[in-house]
């Protein structure tokens, strides 16, 4: 009989994936692993995993023949060896669109909370003096430009949020095709939405990306230009982040990922007042979670059941 296992999952609980096994007659195992011998010794006779930060290496393919789907809990696959997969015929999935709304609302609250100067006023405030003086200058949206680096189903949804706040919007990305809903964005390479943005948020992958955004980038930008990033860490060269933004060579930084989580409480990006961040949050409301739990394990159910998957990454 197909089995599936969760590999790993620090969720409070499993009640929606256990649901949708039991309803499918599908059996299934919950484990902690967290190595690759983890994976080796527990989840023997399996053919699907769910998978959130457990590592899928080529090792682990080879001590189990009979995997043959691995699906992750997110959009990234970085702990899952795509190509080994691919390979070896193993279907690798993800969840690319369940939290499509919060990552671009987290974006626009990132952007908000310093066009609209909120969190260094609210300090101010608090502790100094009522005096809206402190946080001139201000800018009208329809003043400022938004350059969306990543016009995927994440960028595309915050650049026609942040267009109908009245910013202008320009965006790259070297597939975009412009539809009706997002005729407003004027495409443009890279290094012109890189020269000419007030506020720049990623949204593209790490892989192919690492430190794209570095010293080089940050000469370019304007000196008041805004950087987000709720995609992924290591499209940000951190060390290069806090020269420039210490130096005040660019005007703030709002990010949710960066290339080694959990950051350290003393980490020197922490001690900078137009440096903004968020604990890898982006994706999260109670909604959200629960749609990921739902269609990771409908995914696994439409795999093992013969059906075809929603979400392939790799090609078989």
């Amino acid at each position: 009989m197909m089995k599936a296992i969760i590999t790993d999952c620090d969720h409070e609980n499993i009640n929606i994936e256990t649901a949708i096994f039991n309803k499918a007659g599908i059996p299934f195992e919950l484990k902690q692993c967290h190595t690759e011998d983890d994976i080796i010794n527990e989840c023997k006779n399996a053919q699907a995993f769910i998978v959130q930060y457990a590592p899928i290496t080529k090792k682990v393919m080879e001590h189990l023949p009979e995997l043959k789907m691995i699906v992750r809990y997110g959009v990234g696959v970085d702990n899952v060896d795509i190509p080994e997969a691919t390979k070896r015929g193993i279907q690798v999935c993800n969840v690319p669109d369940y939290g499509m709304n919060e990552v671009a609302d987290h974006a626009l609250a990132l952007m908000m909370a310093f066009t609209r100067k909120i969190v260094l006023m609210n300090d101010f405030t608090k502790n100094q003096k009522w005096d809206y003086v402190r946080s001139i200058p201000i800018h009208r949206a329809s003043s400022q430009t938004v350059g969306v680096v990543g016009l995927g189903r994440i960028g595309k949804n915050f650049a026609i949020k942040a267009h109908a706040l009245g910013y202008n919007i320009i965006g790259f990305d070297p597939y975009y095709k412009e539809s009706k809903e997002t005729a407003f964005i004027k495409a443009l390479p890279l290094e012109e939405v890189i020269m000419q943005a007030d506020i720049i948020s990623l949204h593209i992958p790490a892989d192919g990306n690492k430190n794209l955004f570095n010293k080089d980038v940050f000469k370019k930008m304007k000196k008041t230009a805004i950087l987000l990033n709720v995609a992924r860490g290591g499209i940000i060269n951190e060390d290069d982040l806090y020269d420039a933004l210490k130096s005040g060579e660019i005007g703030g930084a709002g990010i949710d990922c960066v290339a080694n989580e959990p950051m350290n409480p003393g980490n020197k990006l922490f001690k900078l007042d137009n440096y903004i961040a968020t604990p890898h949050m982006a994706w999260y409301s109670e909604e959200s979670a629960q749609e990921l739990n739902r269609k990771v394990a409908e995914e696994a159910v439409r795999f093992l059941k013969g059906e075809k998957v929603h979400y392939p990454i790799n090609k078989l």
